[in-house]
């Protein structure tokens, strides 16, 4: 098909709207915003390229941080008064309080010379939304809405709408005085309305305002060109093919757009109308097949209907059946217990008519009381044997007392423990098996990190559904101070991967966790739940430094900057043969790039198990300059202090003025300092009883404001050892290797950057 026979083709379905064959009713559902639900009202096209009314955009800013917008350009402010609609569904606010969390989180690295924290920084504003047409998080940038176009083409089709849904309403000229006259004509340059006489008096002939546009009666009112939100001063004229936007010269020249593919306007205008009207041709096209399977779909939708109801009379009948069978079990059960106790207080009855006869002057003591005073001997002998047999026997009994039934019902104590373990795992055929959550992957920090494997059944699952608790941590979380259940099981988003992430956790807390599968509307039983304890302070992020004091003799480095090994130096090897046994060879140390000057933080790592030495904890800037430029003779394992080695030189020769505070790990073992605080561990002068086996993690936590340093066991938060630290200037996490060792940083600690 030519182009000419491609526009004519598009002119004649312009004509039949036109004409009415295609009513302007039938197209309300596209007139509707994805927010408000109602008409769109100064629609605004977002990036990609959904249309959302500028109230919605606006409210949806304004709920996180009431500056969180710009007045707005031309292109983007509304042009007449509007009122106000429900707020949006609470589930696209949470989106957007979360990604508002996410990028507040967010800061940058720092070096030895300008610590990474930036304090008293100002929180940034919020300018990222959830699209409600695809529900990916859109971008504004520091103008936000102003950046936005408007979409007047959406808007002039709205109009029309709405003067079809009111033909039998005129509007009225603006300028008359009451009773105002219908309206003839309206000036796109005045934006107002005229009756006849009114145009002629405020457009007289020879004047420039003779010279303006009018149109028809219309409410709607759009500029004459589109100009451009970021140059207010430029019109359009360019058409990016990268961000499918309109822009202007300026934008080309030195803008955002500058390294972008652009084509001019009437070129686009001319491509993307012959696409639209290609499309709409074989939509039409198609008609027929659209109503067949139109036809096919409310088909589907009947036997939908149907077979639901089916499948819900046929589960209810299970479930009918279960109760009956139940109920006949209850019957049953209750009838032998009853049947039990009966007999028992039988028995127990007849025991105690028995006792009650061995009384004077009742049962079996009275008769022989009587028989006694029988005189006729033959007589007397005839009853008294049969008499002292019952008599010897009540006796024995009396003797020794057993009571004719146990009251005790323990046989039958029902356990249905079982049962109700079957009866919450019930569920449907197509119901996925529970995932299971990765304890080697997962991470919690005052973030949570948590990965799970899924089922082996090889059927694909729609989402998971994570669900956390806090079981217990501080006396008075923060949570708890706004009214919340702590142990309440608490449920993320859908996720869609094989991880998630959950925000705001309370600092020195247990929290439990399990994850279950969605597939058709049908849920998976929950996995079994994991606990995790959280670090006692936010986690710290940062990087190894290649600056400060580092050997590239010795330590090599990663890309990355998350791992530093030891190794043996060229010159260590060449002179190999003068190495003696009573020599040693220096510690090798190496500092984070960002320091830390105020607050609690806390960050976790890994040390090899083949590592020879290793020492972990803080250094201070004050004191690592001249540190490192005035080198003492000290980093033998003998002369340090917590080295771990007892050689009764650590005491005596520990120096205040040293930048380090550290703890000493190798072989696969960690060494207690004498001078251990810690209720955790034993101080004695004992080596033995100052080693214990090295944790797969290490974990340190600086409380900067009390000048105390801790050490933890990762895997389970317990305090190996904690002492004081001087905290005067800005600390750095610290490190020190000998022999061969590796320290490998966690990718959370790696990823992390926090802003003060």
């Amino acid at each position: 098909m030519s182009d000419s026979e491609d526009m004519t083709e598009f002119a004649s379905i312009v004509e039949r709207i036109e004409r009415g064959e295609v009513p302007i009713k039938n197209i309300e559902r596209e007139l509707i915003c994805p927010i408000c639900k109602e008409l769109f009202t100064h629609p605004l096209i977002l990036p990609c390229q959904h249309s959302v009314c500028h109230k919605c955009v606006r409210e949806l800013l304004m709920l996180n941080h009431e500056d969180s917008f710009d007045a707005g350009s031309e292109c983007s402010l509304p042009g007449s008064p509007r009122s106000r609609v429900p707020s949006p569904s609470m589930e696209r606010l949470d989106r957007l309080v979360r990604s508002a969390t996410v990028r507040r989180s967010l800061g940058s690295r720092g070096s030895i010379s300008s610590p990474g924290w930036r304090r008293g920084s100002v929180t940034p504003r919020v300018t990222a939304i959830p699209c409600p047409g695809c529900q990916h998080d859109i971008d504004l940038g520091e103008r936000g809405i102003s950046m936005l176009f408007r979409n007047f083409t959406l808007e002039n089709i709205v109009e029309r709408y709405r003067q079809a849904a009111r033909a039998a309403v005129a509007i009225t000229c603006n300028i008359c005085k009451p009773p105002q006259q219908e309206a003839t004509k309206s000036c796109m340059d005045c934006k107002a309305s005229f009756c006849n006489e009114c145009f002629k008096l405020h457009h007289p002939w020879g004047t420039p305002k003779a010279q303006h546009e009018y149109v028809g009666p219309t409410t709607n009112f759009r500029p004459k060109v589109l100009m451009c939100p970021e140059h207010e001063m430029e019109k359009v004229n360019m058409y990016c093919e990268v961000c499918r936007r309109p822009v202007c010269h300026l934008c080309k020249l030195g803008g955002s757009h500058a390294n972008h593919k652009v084509t001019s306007m009437s070129s686009a205008y001319k491509i993307l109308k012959e696409k639209l009207a290609k499309s709409i041709h074989y939509l039409i096209s198609k008609e027929d097949q659209v109503r067949t399977q139109i036809t096919d779909l409310e088909v589907l939708i009947n036997q939908t209907e149907e077979n639901g109801q089916l499948a819900e009379r046929q589960a209810n009948e299970h479930f009918e059946h279960l109760f009956e069978t139940l109920q006949e079990r209850k019957t049953e059960m209750l009838k032998s217990i009853e049947q039990s106790r009966g007999r028992r207080l039988d028995q127990l009855k007849v025991q105690v008519e028995e006792y009650q006869g061995m009384l004077e002057n009742s049962g079996l003591v009275g008769y022989a009381q009587e028989v006694l005073k029988e005189t006729d001997q033959s007589c007397f002998v005839q009853t008294a044997k049969q008499l002292h047999t019952r008599i010897q026997k009540a006796t024995e009994s009396l003797r020794t007392f057993h009571p004719a039934s146990d009251p005790c019902f323990d046989e039958f104590v029902l356990d249905t423990s079982k049962e109700e373990t079957l009866l919450k795992e019930m569920c449907f055929g197509g119901v996925p098996d529970p995932p299971l959550i990765d304890l080697s992957n997962s991470r919690v920090y005052n973030e949570a990190s948590i990965f799970w494997r899924l089922s082996d059944d090889h059927l694909p699952t729609d989402h998971q559904m994570l669900e956390y608790r806090r079981l217990g941590g501080p006396s008075k979380s923060p949570s708890q101070e706004d009214g919340e259940d702590s142990g309440a099981w608490k449920t993320t988003d859908r996720v869609y991967g094989p991880s998630t992430v959950v925000s705001d956790l309370d600092p020195d807390s247990l929290y439990s966790f399990r994850v279950r599968s969605c597939r058709n509307s049908m849920f998976s039983p929950h996995s079994p739940e994991v606990t995790f304890h959280t670090p006692p302070a936010p986690a710290f992020g940062f990087l190894f430094s290649d600056k400060c004091g580092f050997s590239t003799d010795r330590l090599i480095l990663n890309k990355r900057r998350d791992a530093v090994e030891s190794v043996a130096s060229m010159a260590f090897l060449l002179a190999a043969e003068r190495v003696q046994t009573g020599s040693y060879i220096g510690l090798d140390y190496i500092i984070g790039d960002t320091g830390i000057s105020q607050g609690r933080h806390y960050w976790a790592f890994k040390v090899e198990p083949y590592s020879y030495m290793v020492k972990v904890g803080v250094a201070s800037e004050s004191k690592l300059l001249e540190w490192f430029h005035n080198p003492r003779d000290t980093s033998s394992p003998r002369y340090d202090h917590d080295s771990g080695h007892d050689s009764g030189s650590e005491d005596t020769c520990y120096e205040l003025s040293q930048p380090f505070t550290l703890l000493t790990l190798g072989m696969g073992k960690l060494f207690i300092p004498k001078t251990s605080s810690s209720s955790n561990v034993s101080a004695t002068s004992d080596p033995g009883s100052r080693v214990i086996p090295m944790p797969q993690r290490l974990g340190v936590c600086l409380d900067y404001d009390a000048s105390r340093v801790f050490f933890y066991d990762a895997d389970t938060m317990r305090c190996l050892y904690d002492r004081q630290v001087d905290c005067s200037g800005t600390m750095y996490p610290a490190f020190g290797l000998m022999g061969s060792a590796k320290v490998q940083l966690e990718d959370f600690i790696t990823a992390k950057r926090l802003t003060f």
